[in-house]
């Protein structure tokens, strides 16, 4: 076997007559299939003895296969009996991207039979992954191979582009795996769509799948998880993006599969942050949650500790034993924390001068891409970014407001929230969030559009809760009534007690004007100075 690795096979052959013949006389031999792996030059890559196809880490890190291309590889195996291709090895090819997949019978005289030969094809209307040859006799397989090859990839390249992909997007598969209902893990996948579009990544497809509690390895079970990766590369995605946050243990065992780019829900919002982050308190923020999130998982990072090297530092040659790694992470961290205190103590000498001009607060909360910064702009007469997309809005921001009775206020708007929301950012953004705590009154913006209300309802109480801020007292506002019929916007508003409006036509805000001006006239006379809110949440309908 040893000896195999001398051969050359001509590029214009799938295999030539003499190694075929010397594989097929070993295989009767020891009475096992025996594989070759040959590459486009036509030497020996692998030897592989038995049914179980599993590339060395060597070939996989040296013949990389892509969501455009094939790996450069060719598999030839024998076997003891005639029998057509097997389902096993039409996924294996579709799995590894390989060039060809070949099988062949050996004789009782130990000489190659019938030649079993399939191939990839490009993405399709029919949806077919690959294409089973016509079997003849190795003797009068009579294929050009690198003619074939550069034909078949001059077509994937050709179909490839059908998909109208912007070279500066990158495009994904959407994978929800939980115990949930199928129409939840729809919901789910809808709003990881929307994510994955502001992050600027195109959606190729989206796949649900049922498990029970359990699966922690891949999350998926094994067979599952390759044809998710298999219909990935066929479909020419780029990444798979898990709607559940991965433990380390699992993105180290689907990684170690695969040379698919695989990401979960919490990095995903965590590059939307990195994005949008301004400021340099927002800055900080963000790029504490990615260490917080990143440090566990430094383990079997290997090269990719290379994502290291945007906002926090890249590594020095030689410095890449993982315990120095690990070091300069917790060192970061650290920095990035005394930042965060710097910034705490600014704010509260910010906080500390309002009560002198005698102005109320009142903040924006409410569940992300509400139109919470829109009805600010509108409110204030501003101009902060307002674009229809999740977490446009991350820094806080605060403008005067004044009433047509000469009273004036603050209006905060703070980042939006989203229902399992990472802890990571929800300790980074601890700080920024702590902003509410001044408020006279949070005034709860919904998106009265939205298909799932009483669930993002109920995401934004329960954050509110977890950082103590669940007594404040809230005026719930149903924003974007003008994509709802009038009459079914006005059940929905008596249904759950808000105040009905659109950002988008100023007019509607009158009612809400009204009620926030009678509010703080009631808590705050103009002779005295500011008073704290005592009533529970605010529930009045629209007059509109």
């Amino acid at each position: 076997m040893e000896r195999l690795y001398r051969r050359r096979v001509p590029q214009n052959k799938v295999i030539s007559f003499e190694l075929a013949k010397a594989i097929c006389q070993l295989s009767l031999d020891i009475r096992r299939p025996l594989a070759v792996l040959l590459t486009r030059r036509g030497q020996v890559q692998e030897i592989v003895v038995g049914t179980d196809l599993t590339l060395s880490p060597t070939t996989l890190s040296k013949f990389r296969a892509g969501s455009r291309s094939l790996r450069g590889l060719r598999l030839i195996r024998t076997q003891l009996h005639d029998q057509p291709l097997s389902q096993e090895s039409l996924t294996d090819l579709a799995y590894l991207r390989l060039d060809v997949f070949g099988v062949m019978s050996v004789t009782p005289q130990g000489n190659p039979g019938m030649f079993y030969l399939a191939h990839l094809l490009p993405p399709n209307v029919s949806g077919q992954l690959c294409n089973v040859l016509r079997s003849t006799p190795l003797q009068q397989c009579t294929l050009d191979f690198d003619r074939f090859i550069e034909d078949l990839e001059t077509d994937m390249q050709r179909a490839r582009g059908t998909h109208a992909i912007g070279h500066d997007r990158e495009s994904a598969m959407l994978v929800s795996a939980s115990s949930r209902s199928r129409v939840e893990q729809e919901e789910r996948l809808v709003e990881l769509t929307e994510l994955a579009s502001s992050a600027g990544v195109t959606v190729i497809d989206r796949m649900a799948q049922r498990i029970q509690d359990g699966h922690q390895r891949y999350l998926l079970g094994s067979g599952k998880l390759k044809d998710v990766l298999i219909q990935t590369l066929h479909k020419g995605a780029d990444m798979v993006i898990f709607d559940q946050t991965l433990t380390p243990a699992q993105s180290r065992a689907i990684s170690e599969i695969t040379d698919i780019k695989i990401i979960d829900r919490t990095q995903l919002i965590l590059d939307i942050f990195a994005r949008r982050a301004h400021s340099r308190e927002g800055k900080v923020q963000v790029e504490l949650a990615q260490l917080r999130y990143l440090l566990p998982r430094l383990s079997g990072k290997g090269a990719e500790l290379s994502r290291l090297g945007g906002g926090i530092g890249s590594r020095g040659p030689g410095e890449t034993k993982l315990e120095t790694d690990r070091r300069r992470i917790r060192d970061r961290i650290t920095h990035l924390e005394r930042e965060l205190q710097h910034f705490a103590r600014q704010q509260d000498q910010r906080r500390a001068r309002r009560p002198r001009h005698h102005l109320p607060v009142l903040s924006l909360v409410g569940y992300t891409n509400a139109g919470k910064s829109t009805l600010l702009n509108v409110l204030t007469k501003s101009h902060i970014s307002a674009q229809d997309r999740v977490f446009e809005t991350l820094d806080t921001t605060s403008r005067r407001l004044r009433f047509p009775r000469d009273r004036e206020v603050i209006v905060t708007d703070t980042v939006g929230f989203i229902r399992d929301l990472p802890q990571e950012l929800l300790g980074a953004f601890r700080t920024t969030l702590d902003e509410l705590r001044e408020a006279d009154l949070l005034i709860h913006v919904v998106d009265a559009s939205a298909a799932e209300i009483d669930i993002q309802i109920s995401a934004v109480v329960k954050i509110l809760r977890d950082l103590d801020l669940g007594t404040l007292p809230r005026t719930l506002v149903f924003n974007k009534c003008d994509r709802l019929p009038p009459a079914e916007a006005e059940l929905l508003c008596r249904r759950y007690g808000a105040i009905g409006v659109s950002a988008l036509q100023p007019h509607t805000l009158e009612p809400l004007l009204d009620h926030l001006e009678r509010e703080l006239a009631h808590a705050l006379p103009a002779d005295e100075g500011p008073a704290r809110l005592t009533h529970g949440t605010v529930a009045l309908a629209s007059r509109s």
